[in-house]
């Protein structure tokens, strides 16, 4: 009981506050928001992080298959080989922006 009045408490502070804030501070934050999206040093941040993690759920999915062998389930490997021809190295993405 105890953490329901906790929760609705807050629930109350977080919806008089945001209120509080208005409209215009929504689209403030909307705006600036969007501008770092938009920054191309935050963009290729995003793609490298995106690539490397790619890379490291092959390679992962390389070892585990040694290990098991057979074991792996056809559809994944299927759908990792098309993520593998899909998203290789230095090629242009869907956008037509690559990540050099």
């Amino acid at each position: 009981m105890r953490y329901k009045v906790t929760f609705v408490v807050g629930l109350a502070l977080g919806y008089v506050l945001g209120t509080r804030a208005g409209r215009e501070r929504y689209e403030e934050l909307k705006k600036s928001a969007r501008e770092l999206a938009q920054n191309p040093a935050v963009r290729n941040a995003a793609e490298a992080a995106g690539q490397s993690g790619r890379e490291f759920a092959g390679k992962a999915f390389a070892a585990v298959s040694d290990k098991v062998g057979d074991a792996v389930p056809a559809g994944l490997a299927a759908r990792v080989r098309g993520l593998r021809g899909r998203y290789g190295g230095g090629s242009e993405d869907e956008w037509g922006t690559s990540n050099t």
